[in-house]
């Protein structure tokens, strides 16, 4: 089902966060794969406040950004409590996205590191280079397999249909083949880091 941004969006931004929390709160088994931003569950605030403002500005009339970031850093307690497993994937790129400026962006890099560290989380990152053979897909979560949702310029697609899960199940499974983890993906996050000076 595809819901237009219009449609998920018409009553804010704080509206749209506050929908997907039973989603958050009743998901045990989280794989999310990015290749844009660092995932909502990972972002610090003035990395989620940057996102948050440029999608207001492009589309969304009513301005509650600060209401709806309070509403995202509320929903990162999921990675705390409960008996949950995420799996975090974001391409290489994302680490050197220089969103929110070079200080949001060393600050929301260090925070990968310290969440990253966490027991219940892996984070990989695909690495860039000329061996790359796969093109990357759009970013897409998985909970639970049982539901995929996938970010689109148009709109938020949400699939349900097994058949459509396991694709993305395939895709999110190949992807962490190419990724690095532990000191790896630490190598990669530093040497963002140092491009930022």
């Amino acid at each position: 089902m595809l819901a237009a941004w219009q449609q998920v969006e018409q009553d804010g931004l704080k509206a749209a966060q506050d929908e997907v929390r039973p989603l958050y709160e009743r998901t045990r088994d989280f794989q999310a794969y990015s290749s844009w931003l660092v995932p909502g569950l990972l972002q610090i605030r003035a990395y989620t406040e940057s996102v948050l403002r440029a999608v207001q500005r492009r589309r969304v009339t009513v301005d509650d950004v600060g209401a709806a970031v309070d509403v995202r850093m509320e929903r990162q307690r999921v990675l705390r409590e409960g008996d949950r497993r995420f799996a975090f994937l974001v391409e290489e790129s994302v680490l050197r996205s220089g969103l929110g400026g070079r200080d949001v962006q060393c600050q929301q890099l260090a925070h990968l590191l310290t969440v990253g560290a966490l027991p219940n989380v892996s984070l990989g990152v695909v690495p860039m280079g000329p061996d790359r053979v796969r093109m990357p897909v759009e970013g897409f979560w998985i909970y639970d397999a049982a539901q995929v949702n996938v970010e689109l310029v148009s709109g938020y697609l949400t699939l349900s249909q097994p058949s459509e899960i396991a694709l993305y199940a395939q895709a999110f499974g190949e992807l962490t083949e190419r990724a690095v983890y532990g000191e790896r993906a630490r190598a990669l996050i530093d040497a963002a880091v140092e491009t930022l000076g």
